[in-house]
C-alpha cells in the first residue's frame, strides 16, 4: 500500500528550494564571474597557463548561471515548461556541460600545481600560454564529446495537460541498456577518474612539501591551498550529486516512498553541484596575489584599506601614550 503523501516531499522541495537556490547561484555567479573575467582581461595580462584555465572556468560558470532564470521560472511556475523543446535541451545540457567542464578544468589546475611543486625545473615550461591553450582546448572537446549524447536523451514530457522539462536522471529510460551504460561511463570517466587524479596530485604535493627544502615558500603553500580547495569542491559539490543521481535512476521503479525520498535527496544535490561556482570564485583569489591586488584596485578599496590601517596605527599609538608609566 502506497503512502498517501509519499510525493509531497520532493514536490515541495522542487517548488521552494530549487527557485531560491538557483536565484542565489544566478546573482552571485553572474556578478562574480563577470568581475573575474573583467579583471583577468583588463588587469592580469599577459596570461600564464593557469590564468587561461581560470578564464575558461569562469566562462563555463557564466554560461551556466545565465540558464538559471529559465529554471527559476520553471520550478516557480509549478514545473510548467513553456519555452519549447530546444530551450529545454539547451538548459539541461548547459548544467551538465558546466559540471563536467568544471571538473576537468579543476583537474588541470591540480595537475599543473603538482608539476610546479614536484618538478621545479619544468615549472616555467608548464606556465607558458601554450600549455594553457592545449589544456583548455582538450577540456572543451572532451566535455562536448561526453555530454552531446545527452541531447538525444533529454526531452519534453506531456502529462496531466502540462509540459515537463525533466532533468537527465528523471527522463532516462532505465530499460535501455545503452543509456544505462552511458550513465555509468559518464560517471566513471567524467567524475571518478578526475577525482582520483586530483587526490593523487594532493598526495604528491603533500609529500613534496614534507621533503623540503623551501617547504614553506609562498609558491608551494599556494599550490597546496589551491589543491585542497579543489579536493573540497569534488567532495562537497560533485560527489553527492553523482552518488544520488545513480540512486535516483536505480530507485525509479522501487516503492513510492523509497523513490520519492531518494528523489528529494537528489533534488537537494543539484544546486549543491552548482554551488561549485562559489568555490571557483574563491579559487581565483587563492591562485595568486596579483588577482587579489587587481580586485582591490578595481573597486578602489586600496585607498580605503590604507586609511583604515593608518587609523588603527594612530589609535594604538594614542593608547600607548595614554598608558601610565610604571
Amino acid at each position: 500500500m502506497e503512502h498517501p503523501n509519499c510525493t509531497d516531499v520532493d514536490q515541495l522541495i522542487k517548488r521552494y528550494y530549487l527557485p531560491v537556490s538557483y536565484t542565489i547561484i544566478f546573482i552571485v555567479g553572474l556578478m562574480g564571474n563577470i568581475t573575474s573575467i573583467g579583471i583577468y582581461v583588463t588587469k592580469l595580462r599577459p596570461w600564464k597557463s593557469n590564468s587561461i584555465i581560470m578564464v575558461n572556468l569562469a566562462l563555463t560558470d557564466l554560461l551556466y548561471v545565465l540558464s538559471m532564470p529559465f529554471l527559476v521560472h520553471y520550478y516557480s511556475n509549478g514545473e510548467s515548461w513553456t519555452l519549447g523543446d530546444f530551450m529545454c535541451r539547451f538548459v539541461r545540457f548547459g548544467f551538465h556541460f558546466n559540471l563536467y567542464a568544471s571538473i576537468l578544468f579543476l583537474t588541470c589546475l591540480a595537475v599543473f600545481r603538482y608539476v610546479v611543486v614536484s618538478k621545479p625545473l619544468r615549472a616555467a615550461q608548464v606556465q607558458q600560454k601554450f600549455w594553457g591553450i592545449i589544456a583548455c582546448s582538450a577540456v572543451w572537446i572532451i566535455t562536448a564529446a561526453e555530454i552531446t549524447p545527452m541531447l538525444t536523451i533529454i526531452s519534453l514530457e506531456q502529462r496531466n495537460n502540462k509540459t515537463y522539462c525533466l532533468d537527465f536522471a528523471s527522463t532516462i529510460d532505465v530499460s535501455n541498456m545503452l543509456s544505462m551504460w552511458y550513465v555509468r561511463l559518464l560517471t566513471a570517466f567524467g567524475f571518478l577518474l578526475p577525482l582520483v587524479v586530483v587526490f593523487m596530485c594532493y598526495i604528491g604535493i603533500v609529500k613534496q612539501l614534507a621533503k623540503g627544502p623551501y617547504t614553506t615558500s609562498p609558491c608551494r603553500m599556494r599550490a597546496r591551498r589551491v589543491t585542497v580547495l579543489i579536493l573540497v569542491v569534488f567532495v562537497l559539490c560533485f560527489l553527492p550529486y553523482h552518488i544520488l543521481r545513480v540512486l535516483r535512476i536505480e530507485t525509479r521503479r522501487m516503492p513510492c516512498m523509497v523513490e520519492h525520498i531518494v528523489h528529494a535527496a537528489y533534488i537537494i544535490s543539484r544546486p549543491l553541484a552548482g554551488f561549485n561556482t562559489f568555490f571557483n570564485l574563491a579559487l581565483y583569489t587563492l591562485s595568486g596575489d596579483r588577482f587579489r591586488m587587481a580586485f582591490i584596485s578595481t573597486f578602489h578599496w586600496e585607498h580605503c584599506l590604507t586609511k583604515f590601517r593608518l587609523l588603527l596605527q594612530a589609535v594604538f599609538r594614542k593608547e600607548r601614550c595614554d598608558m601610565p608609566a610604571t
